[in-house]
């Protein structure tokens, strides 16, 4: 058997309600609490931070949190939190990711432009405890957090110094999410599934049994309510055009399946017979064409936008979004084939 290494992220808490027991994973005393003011406004936070107030947890809330946070709001919440002893992400992948750098930043005292990057943060950080409301990010369980600076462009930090003491999994959170939300990060989890199972570097057996799960829990549930070449051709498309992270990866799934639909047969055909088992009965190739066809279904099904153009991308923008998803090389190197900037500007194309 081939060597892996596997990360098993933080401490999971999960069930319904957890989330206003989040006190006993906390130190009593001021906590910066990072949200958004969406979530603000549906209420979803307020039963949280009740509780927390309740068992002695002062929170300071920082609800400036926006889709794609910049520079800027990172830094915002770090001031905002000059004084706290802890902090607690409670949101997408937005707040949780300004929440690890404003932990870490808080916690060792680094300037953020000395840990861009992998592995170079190597401080100390304040108590973490994060809190997703979708399903999509997973920011909740990595190293990671990606920032936007100079307006558009997609900056991230991977260290294990990001990794929360706790992750708090509360289902009752997303019940009052907009269906659109729900949708657009529900299919952003299936590409995280699809792009570990199909991974060029470091697909291995744990993380195998892991996809295959998630995926036919979300296959078969998401129509109620893919990290490599996916991810990659979604960061200028949330960079430039604003266009929630989930949403950009749907848009660009098909796509970057047919892409790589050779040299990933075998595994699109176990995952075409796992979520159809029909498709048993048929060949290798027309089993993992089965499984692109099911992945398009399933974006229709969804309710989702479906082409680029419906999001503002036009012609005159491909040559910008091909170059800049150039810049993902982190992701593209893990994709089952190689995407480069002509085969980037095409799959863009197919899209519009």
């Amino acid at each position: 058997m081939k060597g892996f290494e596997f990360f098993y992220g933080p401490k999971v808490r999960s069930g319904a309600g957890e989330s206003v027991r989040m006190a006993e994973l906390l130190p009593p005393g001021r906590c910066l609490f990072v949200t958004d003011a969406g979530l603000v406004g549906l209420g979803l936070a307020e039963a949280p931070l009740a509780a927390l107030r309740e068992a002695g947890v002062e929170p300071v809330v920082f609800d400036s949190v926006e889709a794609d946070p910049s520079r800027a709001t990172v830094e915002a919440a770090v001031e905002a939190g000059r004084g706290c002893g802890s902090v607690v992400g409670f949101g997408g992948g937005s707040p949780m990711d300004v929440a690890k750098l404003a932990a870490y930043l808080l916690g060792s005292g680094d300037d953020l432009d000395s840990i861009w990057g992998v592995g170079l943060a190597k401080g100390g950080r304040l108590p973490l405890v994060l809190v997703p409301t979708t399903a999509g990010t997973g920011s909740e369980a990595t190293p990671v957090t990606i920032i936007t600076v100079g307006g558009s462009e997609k900056r991230g930090v991977s260290s294990a110094a990001l990794v929360a003491d706790s992750a708090v999994l509360d289902p009752e959170l997303t019940v009052g999410l907009p269906r659109g939300v729900t949708a657009a990060t529900g299919i952003d989890a299936m590409v995280h599934a699809i792009e570990a199972y199909t991974s060029a570097h470091k697909k291995n057996p744990l993380s195998d049994l892991m996809a295959r799960e998630a995926l036919r829990l979300l296959s078969a549930n998401l129509p109620n309510a893919p990290v490599a070449g996916v991810h990659a051709l979604a960061y200028p498309l949330g960079g430039h055009f604003h266009v929630p992270h989930g949403l950009s990866n749907a848009l660009m799934l098909v796509h970057v399946l047919g892409h790589n639909l050779h040299a990933a047969m075998h595994d699109y055909a176990e995952l075409g017979t796992l979520l159809d088992p029909a498709l048993a009965q048929v060949g290798t190739q027309a089993q993992a064409q089965g499984f692109v066809e099911l992945m398009a279904a399933t974006c229709r099904a969804a309710g989702v936008p479906q082409r680029l153009s419906e999001v503002g991308v036009g012609e005159e923008h491909l040559d910008l979004l091909a170059s800049e998803a150039m810049k993902q090389q982190r992701l593209l190197v893990n994709n089952p084939c190689e995407i480069d900037e002509a085969a980037a500007r095409r799959l863009y194309g197919a899209a519009l």
